[in-house]
Formats: C-alpha cells, structure tokens, sequence
C-alpha cells in the first residue's frame, strides 16, 4: 500500500483500489472491495503479497492535462525549518517531499532541499527517459567512505544558492531522480545497499527525530538520498498498511555489518516513540521489532494464504504461529 509526495493530500495507493479479484491457492477467485469480503480485502492492501493473487484490479484515477509539473525548491537550513516551510508547503502543493543532509551537524541537523509541486496546466503530454549517464561497472568498496558521502551531501546541498528556484519539469525526474543516471545501485559496489525507512507520530516534538538524526551524523554512515516527508491525516485502508500520520524518513545505507548495528538501535528508538519500519524494503527487521511495530501482525495471519509464503515473513513470526 504504497504512499507518494501527494500522501498529504491523497493518502496511499489502497484508498484508490475499488475492488480486486483474489485467487486463492484452493482455486477461489473471490471480488474483494468495501462491500464484499472486506476484511480480505483489507488484508490484501498492504498484505506483502501473502494472501493470494491479485488477477484484475479497479483503481481511480486522476486525469491530467500533460506530463509536466510546476515545481519549486525550497533550501532549508534545519529540522526547525523543513517542519515549518512543509507545513505551509501541504496547503498550496499537491505534492512534497525533500532531500536532506544526513550528516549534518549542530545547528544544521536535517538541513536539505524542499521539491513540492503541483501539476501543470499547461504543456505536452510526452514521455521522457533521459539519462546523464550510466554506472559501468561496481564502484569499489572503498569510494564509498565517510569522506565522499560528507563531501556529496555538502556539495548537494550547496548547489542551489538561491532560497527557492522555480521550473517547469517532466513528471519523470520530479518522482524518479535517481533515474537519470543508470545502474545508479552499482555505486555501492558489490556488497549493495539497505534502504530503511520509517515514521514516527509527530505532534510537533521534534526530539525523536533529532534523535534519529543524531545517531546517523555520529555513525558515519551517511546516505546519497535520504528522504524527508510528513504523512497526512487520511487513514491507509489496509490492515498491515504502513504509512500513517507523522513523518517518514527513507535512507539507503551501504551493506556492512555496522550497518545492522545502527539500524537495530534505530529500531529501539522508533518503537519507544510508537512508530514502525516499512516491511516492504526491509532485509533484516527483527521479528521482536516486526512484532512490536504491527501488533495486529496475528489477526492479519489468519487471511495469509495457507500456500503462500516469504522469506520475511517466515523471518518475523518464525516459532510465533
């Protein structure tokens, strides 16, 4: 069930599902939406692929005039600020989200770069797959240290000077900018990468997160994209669904074994604060924590098809069922 930059004004995926035709591995095919078999149907939406399959879905959409957005970026100096400038942001723009400098310090902790954007009235309907260029082969282990990760989240950051810079860009760069440069994961090299990502309740006490902050700048362990967004109100239809109200941190960080350690310590914080991981980009969750972050994890078990299971799943509820 997933959630994108217009989370605060949409909600996730699962609230623009209608209903769904559901294959079971006992051979049923059964209609699912609101109004029949509704608690599967709710088990499906953000059920990690656990409760059958999915033959035929209807889902609303939003029409569109052009592939354009009308996007401004917004330089923050601090956590402080990125709260203020996204909540006057989610008043105006359909769609947020920022990029911040994980390895930011003192009175700069979670400085970064605001995008919010609306669709654009005016422009072509076209497709665009541009590319700067592409990753060759796997960047030495090496390259990628607490040196090179400061100076490019510094550099990053300070390649805009202005406060706000306006333009008119292709859908594709403002949701997929990783995209312009191809086989981008290769640039941590062979052992790969772990994408984490959380949310946390916020009623404006910024304590936890400046906590979160302050344990990834003291690591070292820094992040080429580290994205920052608040979630809205709209509640995710789904039983397992992750997004809810707060705000949402997404990290990628170098596979190693200090890695785990920081994440594991991240996990501590995040349940004490009543928050949870996404499980849907996790590899190595504890099933203490799986189970701490989604209590509701047994009453979901029992729409997991009996046929059907994961490595992750096995992971978390291993001698719990």
């Amino acid at each position: 069930d997933i959630h994108g930059k217009n989370h605060h004004r949409a909600g996730t995926f699962g609230r623009h599902v209608e209903r769904f035709e559901l294959l079971r591995s006992d051979g049923q095919r059964l209609v699912c939406s609101e109004q029949e078999n509704p608690e599967l149907f709710r088990a499906t939406i953000g059920g990690l692929g656990l409760t059958g399959l999915i033959l035929w879905a209807d889902l609303a959409l939003k029409r569109i005039k052009n592939a354009f957005f009308d996007v401004e970026t917004v330089k923050f100096a601090n956590l402080d600020e990125f709260f203020e400038r996204s909540a006057e942001s989610d008043e105006a723009f359909d769609y947020t989200v920022a990029w911040v400098d994980c390895l930011a310090q003192g009175s700069s902790l979670g400085r970064g770069l605001l995008m919010r954007g609306n669709h654009a009235q005016v422009g072509e309907l076209t497709a665009e797959n541009k590319q700067l260029f592409s990753v060759p082969v796997n960047a030495p282990n090496i390259l990628l240290n607490n040196l090179s990760m400061k100076t490019f989240n510094v550099l990053y950051y300070h390649k805009q000077r202005q406060k706000v810079v306006r333009a008119r860009q292709h859908y594709e760069p403002f949701f997929y900018p990783l995209d312009i440069i191809g086989s981008w994961n290769r640039i941590y090299g062979q052992r790969g990468f772990l994408q984490y990502q959380f949310v946390l309740p916020f009623d404006g006490d910024t304590r936890a997160i400046r906590h979160i902050f302050e344990q990834i700048a003291a690591s070292g362990m820094g992040s080429f994209l580290a994205v920052l967004k608040m979630f809205g109100t709209l509640p995710s239809p789904g039983m397992m669904s992750f997004p809810r109200q707060g705000v949402t941190l997404a990290l990628d960080f170098p596979y190693q074994e200090k890695t785990l350690g920081l994440l594991d310590r991240l996990d501590k914080v995040i349940a004490e604060n009543g928050g949870r991981v996404y499980p849907a980009k996790d590899a190595r969750m504890s099933a203490r924590s799986f189970q701490t972050f989604y209590p509701q994890w047994q009453d979901f078990a029992q729409f997991v098809d009996p046929q059907f299971s994961s490595s992750f799943w096995r992971r978390v509820t291993q001698g719990a069922l």
